[in-house]
């Protein structure tokens, strides 16, 4: 892999809100690839990296995720509840051990040691943020709270379990079209439930 610092240079960079998390603007020259530079004006909105995970269980061929609010979805014309894969900002702690938080905040379950899959930029063109992608098993037995997320945050989740078929039906349908969780699905299609 080779580095672009060279053909990177920037010139000024503005705060426009730093209210729940950094929007700002960066006027940058970048050095095209045949030769001449060129200045640039980017926003660039920086929520912080965070983790997300498919909690799975082969015996019943089954995946737990949840559903929620996304006002950014409504906004733009989605009128349902928003189907995801548990996950959450990073705020300074280990992936790993972020994730494994969520999960409890967000379902309820309590899981082992989550397997890291990969790592992906979800919206580079205006998102610093970085995922984390895990994978875990999980035992309906090994439920020691109802889930649901932090009500002062505003979370107001509702967790169920569903046959991995049925979940991975509901993208060609439409119902599951949230990135990163069609991610982790198409990665359980390739290994898990192969």
């Amino acid at each position: 892999m080779t580095g672009i610092s060279d053909r990177v240079r920037i010139e000024s960079e503005e705060t426009l809100s730093k209210k729940k998390y950094w929007l700002r603007l960066f006027t940058f020259a970048w050095r095209r690839s045949d030769g001449p530079w060129q200045t640039l004006k980017r926003e660039i909105y920086d929520k912080g990296n965070g983790a997300v995970i498919l909690l799975y269980n082969l015996e019943r061929r089954s995946v737990v995720l949840i559903r929620q609010f996304r006002l950014p979805a409504y906004v733009n014309g989605y009128r349902e509840l928003l189907i995801e894969a548990p996950a959450g900002v990073l705020d300074g702690a280990a992936p790993q051990d972020r994730i494994r938080e969520e999960v409890s905040e967000e379902t309820g379950y309590a899981i082992g040691a989550p397997r890291h899959l990969f790592d992906a930029f979800m919206s580079p063109g205006a998102f610093t943020e970085k995922l984390h992608f895990f994978a875990a098993p999980y035992d309906p037995a090994s439920r020691p709270g109802a889930g649901g997320g932090l009500a002062d945050e505003g979370e107001d989740i509702e967790v169920f379990e569903i046959g991995f078929e049925d979940a991975h039906a509901m993208i060609a349908d439409g119902r599951i079209c949230d990135a990163k969780t069609i991610m982790l699905l198409q990665w359980a299609k390739g290994s898990v439930f192969a």
